[in-house]
């Protein structure tokens, strides 16, 4: 949908808001005195009305007027720390850009794409962007299913073609071992996910009307920032968090066992323009804070199943989430990411990111999903197909490679405690060509170009991690970390 965009750039067609815009200083530029923006959006620090006292407060006093600037990002060792989030960033944070990234509100009408133009000119600048706004109708919608016992044969199957049964003997996760859902967020007094979430949670949407396109309407709560990630229109996180690390009460367990979810709601909820249900979506800057405030809590591994396509996006604009991509991977964490459900050849950010792990999707006969988003950054292919999940309260039949990633997010924390078990870190690039060296074969002995080295297989990944550590050398080449 092409959609009227006077602030943007002619050859941007990824919706960005026209009230917004995200700059990242070089090395050794960032200014001190900026707050950070978790502490702005508290009300306990008010924001920064300049950046530099030069060049770039002169090309937005000419082009804005006037601007609210704050710190996307908080210090990890401050996060917690009310007023001083802003203060104490380490080398990784420094070095990856996290503690150099700016978030500039600027009036209605600014023309963004021509300051981020003339901002990129700029000496102490390394980059400047729009805030991108991304959206969920990535996901094909199935109704609600009725309540199903575990034992149905149609329910297990999509966890049966994973080796659901076998990867929790070997391994049965651990509740210290997270994984971080940037996502729609959760509902709570689910039976499927009782005691299943971890403290940590954070909402980071924060989002106006004036933001989204004309005839889009915001639902619920899209402006205020708290500890409580809640959902109550989308459902599309806890489709995903059932997959991860369901109870097994009404439907199969989720494949994560043990292992806990950090529930970060970085996707907001709207009606559009003939769809039915609500879609979720959600600001650049609100997934990227997510992400490290995620990283931050001590999530080991990161479930994305959200995306902008490249093709949408103006040749002179970063890749979305680049930055936050090598900050969560410096701090050890496995990325898996949702690849699109296009069912074209293209790429999608994050999941086209080189440091992600890309999952299409596969049906429960093992065969390729026609909607899949294909490429050759896909990584391997997972159930995305009518899968039998959490909602709102219930249950839903979810297809789409956004239930395809969860599965080999949870197989990824799985492996991850199981090498901590055996006193080693898991790296995601290891992870990565575990799970790539020990996939099983498509349906019929179908080779599909785009859809990765085969179907997930998580007992057999669990088995070759194994293998790995006894032989003491990591699959990638390098010794693996004690």
């Amino acid at each position: 949908m092409n959609l009227a965009m006077p602030w943007a750039s002619t050859q941007d067609r990824a919706y960005s808001s026209p009230t917004s815009l995200l700059v990242k200083m070089r090395l050794g530029e960032a200014p001190d005195h900026v707050p950070a923006m978790q502490d702005v959006r508290e009300c306990c620090h008010d924001p920064a009305h300049s950046i530099d006292g030069g060049p770039i407060d002169r090309v937005l006093s000419v082009h804005a007027g006037s601007v609210r600037v704050a710190k996307l990002h908080c210090a990890a060792a401050n996060q917690h720390r009310r007023r001083c989030r802003h203060i104490g960033y380490d080398d990784i944070e420094h070095l990856t850009g996290i503690a150099r990234t700016f978030f500039l509100k600027v009036p209605v009408g600014a023309p963004i794409a021509r300051i981020c133009d003339i901002l990129r000119q700029t000496s102490t600048v390394e980059h400047a962007t729009p805030n991108y706004i991304a959206t969920l109708p990535m996901d094909i919608e199935q109704p609600l299913a009725r309540d199903r016992d575990t034992n149905d044969a149609q329910a297990w199957k999509s966890r049966n073609l994973v080796a659901l049964r076998e990867a929790l003997a070997h391994e049965p996760g651990d509740p210290d071992t997270l994984i971080g859902l940037i996502d729609s967020g959760i509902s709570l007094g689910h039976p499927e996910l009782e005691e299943r979430f971890s403290e940590g949670g954070y909402d980071t949407v924060k989002l106006h009307e004036r933001d989204v396109a004309a005839g889009v309407r915001l639902l619920g709560d899209y402006d205020e920032n708290d500890p409580h990630p809640v959902d109550d229109f989308v459902g599309h996180g806890m489709g995903c968090a059932g997959i991860m690390v369901g109870n097994g009460r009404n439907m199969p367990p989720g494949l994560g066992g043990a292992c806990r979810v950090v529930p970060m709601r970085a996707l907001g909820a709207a009606k559009v323009p003939h769809k039915v249900p609500p879609v979720g979506l959600g600001a650049l800057s609100d997934l990227d804070l997510a992400m490290s405030m995620a990283v931050n809590t001590g999530a080991k591994v990161l479930n994305l199943s959200f995306g902008t396509s490249e093709d949408a996006l103006a040749p002179e604009s970063p890749r979305p989430h680049a930055d936050t991509v090598q900050y969560a991977i410096e701090r050890g964490c496995i990325l898996v990411a949702a690849s699109g459900n296009s069912g074209e050849e293209e790429r999608f950010w994050p999941s086209a990111n080189p440091d992600v792990i890309a999952v299409g999707a596969v049906n429960d006969e093992g065969a390729p999903a026609a909607f899949s988003t294909r490429g050759d950054h896909v990584a391997l292919s997972a159930p995305g197909a009518s899968v039998l999940t959490t909602s709102l309260g219930s249950y839903q039949n979810a297809t789409g490679t956004s239930f395809a990633a969860p599965f080999v997010a949870a197989t990824a924390a799985l492996m991850a405690t199981r090498a901590a078990r055996l006193g080693v870190q898991l790296s995601c690039a290891d992870a990565h060509a575990i799970l790539t060296h020990s996939t099983r074969p498509f349906a019929n002995g179908a080779q599909p170009r785009g859809y990765g080295s085969g179907i997930l297989d998580a007992a057999s990944a669990l088995t070759s991690l194994d293998e790995m550590i006894v032989q003491s050398t990591g699959p990638t080449g390098g010794q693996y970390v004690h």
